[in-house]
């Protein structure tokens, strides 16, 4: 299983929220590529980057931190936070993304969205499928859009997709394990898909879990920012895996 640290950006900062609540704001470094960098350093191989403040404009905004990361490591990032249109494809793939991820975009303009698949590959976009009650959520995870996940995971299966980061919103930041039931229940109905979990993941445990229960990769976050997880215990876990 791939380990897939996210780095979450505002203002040009490292930061996290909690259920992506933005008054929950918490800066972990002033500089992300320091963080990208010790990454690297214990073996990392892979970058989750989330431009939150793209997100919250509904356009890409942190791409110079974007092409930073991606010209000073030699991390494979896929990057997502306020991709709305090819421009915003275009300027996130030119500053060094390797892989998209779209999420309220896939429910809001499915015709744009399918394109994107259709142009640059099943290898290079990734669906975000933001889930609460098992019902896709979006706008920042404001929004309930009433569609049921496995009906959006089956639609955009039919699309070519095969790439889907799968983050419970109600575990999202909370260091209480990751959704591992929800996760099992996809995989059983989709065995081909590259799920990658998200969310959750308290502990080395919770990594090891998912990881016997098949999970293509995981997100992890806080429990590294929180120490929950040493730099130390990732490396021998990717070492291991």
């Amino acid at each position: 299983m791939r380990i897939i640290p996210a780095i979450d950006i505002i203002d040009g900062k490292c930061v996290r929220l909690t259920k992506g609540d933005y008054d929950t704001k918490k800066i972990y470094n002033e500089n992300p590529l320091e963080v990208a960098l010790e990454f690297q350093d214990y073996g990392v191989e892979y970058l989750h980057v989330v431009d939150l403040d793209g997100a919250k404009s509904s356009h890409i905004v942190n791409h110079k931190i974007l092409e930073q990361l991606a010209s000073k490591t030699n991390l494979h990032i896929d990057f997502g936070g306020g991709l709305k249109t090819d421009e915003d494809l275009r300027i996130a793939f030119e500053s060094g993304a390797k892989q998209i991820t779209g999420g309220s975009i896939a429910v809001k303009n499915t015709e744009l969205f399918a394109s994107w698949i259709e142009k640059y590959g099943s290898d290079k976009i990734i669906l975000g499928a933001d889930v609460m009650n098992e019902k896709i959520a979006v706008s920042g995870w404001q929004e309930d859009s009433g569609l049921d996940i496995f009906s959006f995971l089956d639609d955009y299966t039919a699309k070519g997709i095969t790439n889907v980061i799968c983050t419970d919103i109600s575990k999202d930041g909370m260091l209480e394990g990751a959704s591992l039931e929800l996760y099992k229940k996809i995989l059983a109905k989709f065995p081909e898909m590259k799920l990658t979990a998200s969310g959750g993941v308290s502990n080395l445990q919770d990594l090891e879990v998912l990881a016997k229960n098949k999970l293509e990769s995981a997100i992890v976050g806080k429990a590294i920012y929180e120490n929950r997880i040493s730099m130390k215990e990732l490396e021998q876990f990717i070492i291991n895996s």
